[in-house]
């Protein structure tokens, strides 16, 4: 067996230094929320492949789920002969996304294909090309997604030029002095300066932003968002890939602001390791490119779609919508406690279980301390606890643990988590 030094040699001749690594720690195998290297060695999961694994390392059910569907069909491309659990997974999607509006679903492969498509579909839902995002969002790589997002550096530095008739308004971030009146008075700036709204197809948003920082949208923006939306016939989409799943203590992050979307995108955690994504929206929008206008050779799988029955399954079966609430206090608590001892913590946040904290200089929000925070990923990963971070400045530490972990374990990498600011912090 190579060990993780063996596969760094190898993985620096063979693989391109764009593609970063958090560790330079290689999993071999995985179960619930530990993850075991090719050394052996164990490690608490904090980061669930980004968001991914809400369910747990290969949740018995679906596992279960795709060995079933492997034996009976792996591939066939549901645009060339369709299968029963693409049409069973968007009807329960399209009975789970929020809003009494009829729903249709669209299945894809990634994150990323699904906002291309939402756009796609917005686009020609109004025949009007412009799209608002917000600073700090993050909706993908490709070209499209890139220029969505609301961060430079590493996503978007010399890749240009970027797709036209892209704006970014301020999100509004407290903590950083951004009112939510502020920011819905740079929108409306944004429409008097440099954007006709009558050119403007959709508005995108996360409501907890994923990468920018785990920024949760007060409910006022979002029901305004909506409102501005309605006036104006702009599409209203909602980036819920990160947040999804009961990740937030609801199934989508938008049911607490009550306020229902025209189209939301969905991928991560929707089918508990296996690469599957979706767009669910509004029917008579959903149903405005032509037949042939949307799909993907690989789009809606059926190993993808079985997973995701499973998933919502367990989603409902072990209640982890209120899991989440109980994980994230838990959390929250002991986050709050460390705050009290070390002045780099400068924030604590998050709703459900989608919980960060920014780490600053001397509690100071306009000192954020990037070096600190790769400093205690690393000094965790020593310790058997993978991190995340994330953020514009690079100063945030986002929780992302499986749902399903046990107390015993949630315990255990919060204590780690302590050790490893003792450590840097010395």
């Amino acid at each position: 067996m190579p060990t993780n030094a063996d596969l760094s040699r190898r993985r620096a001749a063979a693989i391109p230094r764009g593609v970063g690594n958090s560790l330079q720690v290689y999993a071999d195998r995985a179960s619930n929320a530990e993850i075991w290297d090719v050394e052996g060695r164990r490690y608490i999961d904090f980061a669930s492949g980004i968001a991914v694994l809400n369910t747990g390392h290969l949740h018995a059910k679906v596992q279960a789920a795709v060995t079933a569907q492997m034996a009976r069909l792996s591939h066939a491309c549901f645009q060339v002969t369709p299968y029963e659990s693409y049409v069973a997974l968007a009807e329960r999607l399209n009975d789970l996304v929020p809003g009494s509006s009829p729903k249709k679903t669209i299945f894809l492969t990634t994150g990323a294909e699904a906002v291309e498509n939402a756009i796609k579909i917005a686009r020609h839902h109004t025949q009007r090309s412009a799209v608002i995002a917000f600073g700090g969002a993050f909706h993908g790589r490709t070209l499209a997604c890139m220029t969505l997002t609301g961060k430079v550096q590493p996503y978007k530095a010399g890749f240009g030029p970027m797709l036209p008739e892209v704006y970014h308004a301020p999100f509004p971030i407290d903590y950083h002095g951004i009112s939510t009146a502020q920011s819905l008075a740079a929108l409306e700036q944004l429409f008097k300066s440099d954007i006709d709204p009558a050119r403007v197809a959709a508005i995108i948003v996360e409501p907890v932003q994923g990468e920018g920082g785990f920024y949760v949208a007060p409910p006022e923006f979002l029901r305004a968002l909506r409102s501005i939306c309605d006036t104006h016939g702009i599409v209203f989409i909602v980036d819920e890939i990160q947040s999804g799943f009961a990740r937030t203590g609801r199934m989508f992050a938008i049911e607490h602001s009550g306020v229902e979307p025209d189209l939301v995108t969905l991928a991560k955690s929707l089918a508990g390791g296996v690469p599957l994504s979706a767009v669910t929206g509004k029917a008579a929008i959903m149903d405005s490119p032509p037949p042939g206008g949307l799909g993907g050779t690989y789009a809606g799988s059926p190993l993808g779609c079985a997973a995701g029955l499973a998933v919502l399954e367990i989603i409902e079966s072990e209640q982890l919508c209120a899991r989440s609430l109980r994980v994230g206090a838990a959390v929250r608590a002991r986050l709050a406690d460390l705050q009290n001892r070390w002045s780099c913590i400068g924030d604590v946040r998050g709703l459900g279980a989608m919980v960060a904290m920014e780490l600053v200089k001397d509690r100071r929000p306009d000192a954020p301390d990037a070096e600190l925070t790769k400093a205690l990923v690393q000094a965790a990963g020593r310790r058997g606890l993978v991190l995340l971070s994330c953020g514009v400045y690079s100063n945030v530490i986002r929780f992302l643990m499986p749902l399903t972990i046990p107390d015993a374990e949630l315990a255990e990498g919060l204590a780690i988590l302590e050790a490893a600011l003792e450590d840097v912090n010395r």
